[in-house]
């Protein structure tokens, strides 16, 4: 029987792109246990008042038979063989392989092969912009691909995901020469970052280890640059989890170091940068059963993968040719390449976009090995940037990174500070709010249109990470035209006018001359 959210998927009809000629996928159902018919009814029947999403979805799944399907998955050193020994239950708290290099998640190919690829299609799109417990959720929706075991009782979930990809019209066309330009904005989340992906499944594991297991984890702790901080303090505040957070001082912006602080959390401010800052979490987390949150541990990947998924769901399962994507502890990108790869490994697609990773020029230890041919990787000291939340220059997932760099041919570019600032301050002007790091991809977009690499005709997505509502200081400071050594040319100041209709009319006469 085929896994399912319930007895059989409701399917939509996706919107067609606006112009695009590309014809979209016909939807089959492929569920073996119930007609569609059946299922409309059954959406009827309202739960019993006295009983939460969480109680009737578990109710449900008691009593379908399809529930047994058998998906599987665990960790093993990244880059192991398939017939590898070194393996480890999901259930162990293991953040490295007996070498000490990452592990990564590996999930059961030959189970999740027994259904096509129409059918996970088709699942998957049954499940966007219900309520039904936990499928709301965009990384929840793909449950059988991230934690196919866990009980729906444990997952902690604020509805994540599911983020806007809209069409950057107005930027591809005045500034790129591009017609099929869009931006994923992982912003749009709980918490203002793609964070919240991950998170949802780290805090749900743990959720699950203390709960259903009892193991004595007394809290989950991070180091953070802003983002992982907030959503770790946001999903352990809803599963009522204690949340330790180790931040580097006067190093984020107030945005962001208030979110943790108004969850609860445990906010320790450390005179050192990021790599100080996680350098100590291992060292604790070593000695003290504090969980480690950071993107070491490679849970979070496995929800950070399904903004690939939702990316192929949003354009009805074709494929883009780039996906642009900035790159700071490097374990994003490999995400990317984890959701686009899986959903080619079992036919959903047949290929896999070409990555681009974008680096801030002060903090770019990835650019600088793909420079040197891939040879002789040093790990470098970050200066300050404005894109903060990348500010790393000894990432943790730089093999991550490497792996999916050059598994899709990909590319990996850089940009100055002036360079980002002018993209993001470009984008905010064509209706777009951006963050610095949002800033920094469409900075190197820009550089490689401009080389000809990346085509006029091109479908290109940048994935923007963040709000731009957390950098707001940034923003002020750019207009204000109060940073050293930048023009800030696309600055704009509001205009000091004294209260009187004339002086107004004047002003205003100035400023529009060009358009009456």
């Amino acid at each position: 029987m085929y896994p399912s959210s319930s007895p059989t998927p409701r399917l939509f009809k996706a919107n067609p792109i606006r112009g695009s000629s590309r014809k979209p996928f016909t939807r089959i159902s492929c569920s073996s246990d119930s007609s569609p018919a059946k299922a409309t009814t059954s959406s009827k029947n309202r739960r019993p008042a006295e009983e939460n999403i969480r109680e009737e979805a578990a109710r449900r799944d008691h009593a379908n038979p399809s529930n047994g399907h058998g998906l599987s998955a665990w960790y093993v050193p990244f880059g192991a063989q398939e017939d590898g020994e070194e393996r480890y239950s999901l259930d162990e708290i293991v953040y490295r392989s007996q070498s000490g290099g990452l592990l990564d998640v590996r999930h059961d190919l030959s189970a999740l092969k027994k259904f096509p690829g129409s059918y996970w299609r088709s699942l998957f799109d049954s499940r966007v912009g219900h309520t039904t417990w936990p499928y709301g959720s965009g990384v929840w929706s793909k449950k059988e691909w991230v934690l196919p075991e866990i009980d729906g009782e444990d997952i902690v979930s604020l509805f994540e995901g599911n983020s806007n990809l809209f069409w950057a019209e107005r930027f591809g066309k005045d500034y790129l020469g591009m017609n099929d330009l869009w931006v994923k904005h992982c912003g749009i989340s709980h918490t203002g970052s793609f964070k919240d992906l991950g998170m949802t499944v780290l805090v749900s594991q743990v959720n699950r280890l203390r709960r259903r297991l009892k193991r004595p984890i007394v809290g989950v702790g991070c180091a953070s640059t802003g983002d992982t901080s907030a959503a770790l303090s946001a999903y352990c505040a809803a599963a009522r989890i204690p949340a330790i957070v180790f931040l580097p001082a006067d190093r984020i912006s107030v945005a962001q170091l208030v979110q943790p602080i108004a969850n609860g959390a445990t906010v320790l401010s450390l005179d050192t940068d990021f790599d100080g800052c996680m350098r100590l979490i291992r060292e604790v987390t070593a000695e003290f059963p504090i969980y480690l949150a950071n993107s070491l541990n490679s849970l979070r990947l496995e929800g950070q993968k399904t903004a690939a998924i939702e990316i192929l769901q949003q354009f009805d399962w074709e494929v883009p040719d780039w996906v642009v994507v900035p790159g700071g502890n490097l374990g994003n990108i490999y995400a990317f390449y984890k959701g686009f790869e899986m959903c080619r490994d079992l036919g959903l697609v047949d290929r896999v976009p070409r990555l681009v990773c974008a680096q801030a020029a002060n903090a770019n230890p990835l650019y600088l090995y793909y420079k040197a041919g891939w040879t002789g990787f040093q790990p470098i000291t970050a200066s300050p940037t404005f894109a903060s939340a990348i500010q790393i220059g000894d990432p943790v997932s730089i093999d991550r990174a490497v792996f999916a760099i050059r598994s899709t041919d990909g590319i990996v570019e850089e940009a100055t500070e002036e360079e980002l600032m002018d993209a993001m301050a470009q984008a905010d002007r064509t209706g777009m709010f951006a963050c610095p790091h949002t800033g920094v991809a469409l900075a190197a977009l820009i550089k490689l249109r401009d080389s000809g690499v990346i085509g006029p005709h091109d479908r290109t997505v940048v994935v923007s990470t963040a709000h731009g509502l957390k950098f707001t200081q940034a923003k002020v400071d750019y207009h204000s035209k109060e940073i050293v050594d930048m023009t800030c040319r696309y600055a704009n100041p509001p205009v000091n006018v004294k209260a009187d209709f004339g002086s107004v009319m004047d002003t205003l006469k100035k400023k529009l001359a060009g358009m009456l």
